[in-house]
């Protein structure tokens, strides 16, 4: 196995924060009723309600964002039901046909910059009525987006709009949520999302967790059985504690919003000193997520030191690639990055 100096694959190659693995061991022997039931998780259930505009919400915790994606959509739509994605979406290239394996078609729509705009989603409102045509229910976007673009609060507010316009449900891929919401310039807050959609999540995996995600259903008909769905998708860990110590810990202070805002400022400052050397962007860095583009020679020298995606190719022997960082991303590793790649 290579070793690497360091991976900047993804932003959960690291295990957790330190103050979660001590609240882990710290609660370690408290017994504890199973199946999500235990004080730890009403604690963060709570402290998760309390950032929100409407208390009358339901905060469920599972293990990740295939299967928070696989629960909500599949449970909120019918077998003749759509939901329509961004061609990079989650739900299209990433978890091995998950939502049509459970019998709902996701619909392709080509976003640039990973965003789903009211102009793009429009042309599959045609599809409604028509016997002969599954039927448009949903729509998913992710926040960030795969390509680490950022929604504005005016973005989101178009698509909520149009969504209910139409009675379609508007459901947010918080896996790095925290990313935007932490993110430079960002007008967002966890507020404006659960006002705006009928179900998100947020992210534990991707911003300092172990493992977890908070689902939060915000329109009550979406609430309806939703436990009898988790136990059926084998979401409802009977030893659900240890996700609601992670949730508690992390919502306790805001720390996951620090931990986002870290990883924001390191990429960040490498996206300055890339831009710097002269290389450009797939699209412009807004968050954890980078995508430069440089010469095949250049990743190839890189690859011997470093781990990271090469995520598509582009003209004259150039490559876009993918850099992330974490919130333990030291910023040690992004100099040294930097340094290989000034030569």
């Amino acid at each position: 196995m290579t070793a690497y100096r360091y991976l900047f694959r993804d932003d959960y190659s690291e295990g957790c924060h330190p103050r979660i693995l001590a609240a882990l061991s710290e609660t370690n022997t408290a017994q504890q009723i199973g199946y999500g039931n235990d004080a730890y998780s009403e604690e963060a259930r709570q402290l998760i309600k309390a950032l929100m505009p409407d208390s009358d919400t339901d905060v469920y915790f599972v293990s990740g964002g295939t299967q928070a994606n696989l629960i909500i959509i599949s449970s909120a739509l019918k077998s003749y039901e759509s939901v329509i994605t961004a061609r990079t979406g989650h739900i299209n290239g990433h978890e091995a046909g998950a939502i049509e394996a459970s019998g709902r078609r996701v619909e392709i729509v080509d976003a640039p910059d990973g965003k789903l705009t009211v102009d793009l989603i429009s042309p599959l409102v045609k599809q409604l009525g028509n016997t002969g045509s599954t039927q448009p229910k949903m729509v998913y976007i992710s926040n960030t987006t795969e390509l680490g673009t950022v929604y504005s609060c005016a973005e989101l507010r178009a698509l909520s709009d149009f969504c209910r316009a139409h009675g379609w449900y508007l459901f947010l891929d918080g896996a790095r949520l925290p990313a935007a919401l932490t993110a430079p310039g960002s007008d967002l807050t966890l507020a404006d999302v659960a006002q705006l959609t009928d179900a998100f999540y947020i992210g534990g995996t991707k911003n300092g967790a172990l493992f977890g995600e908070a689902i939060v259903l915000t329109n009550p008909k979406l609430r309806d059985g939703f436990r009898f769905y988790m136990k059926q998708k084998g979401a409802t860990l009977a030893k659900g504690r240890a996700l609601g110590v992670q949730f508690r810990e992390l919502f306790r202070d805001n720390l996951i919003f620090d931990l986002a805002g870290y990883a924001n400022a390191r990429a960040l400052e490498m996206a300055a000193a890339i831009e710097k050397l002269g290389y450009s962007f797939l699209v412009p860095p807004a968050s954890n997520q980078l995508f430069p583009i440089l010469p095949q020679p250049v990743i190839d020298a890189l690859s011997e030191h470093y781990l990271f995606h090469v995520w598509a190719p582009a003209d004259n022997g150039h490559s876009v690639i993918r850099l992330v960082t974490s919130w333990a991303t030291p910023a040690e590793a992004c100099e040294g990055f930097i340094a290989e790649l000034a030569g």
